[in-house]
């Protein structure tokens, strides 16, 4: 299973829970998982979140692989240049 970290600003949906482990093979199956465990990050996640995989940051990777030993790190997205 993945550990994955809520970032500070996110934790105030997921009622303070700050890391879970959740089993999924991609960021797109991580992230419904993770909407469905904590319904309030749902709208978060469906507009649009930044995920730093193994300390790589991703924005919209939606079918990027997941190992069952990586830390996703799940945080606003980040926008910019």
């Amino acid at each position: 299973m993945a550990c994955v970290v809520i970032f500070g600003s996110l934790r105030a949906f997921t009622n303070g829970e700050a890391e879970m482990e959740i089993s999924a093979s991609t960021t797109r199956e991580l992230l419904n998982k993770l909407a469905a465990r904590h319904p309030a990050l749902a709208e978060t996640i469906a507009a649009g979140v930044s995920l730093a995989i193994d300390g790589e940051v991703f924005k919209e990777a939606w079918f990027t692989p997941i190992g069952p030993k990586s830390e996703v790190v799940v945080m606003p997205l980040m926008v910019g240049g």
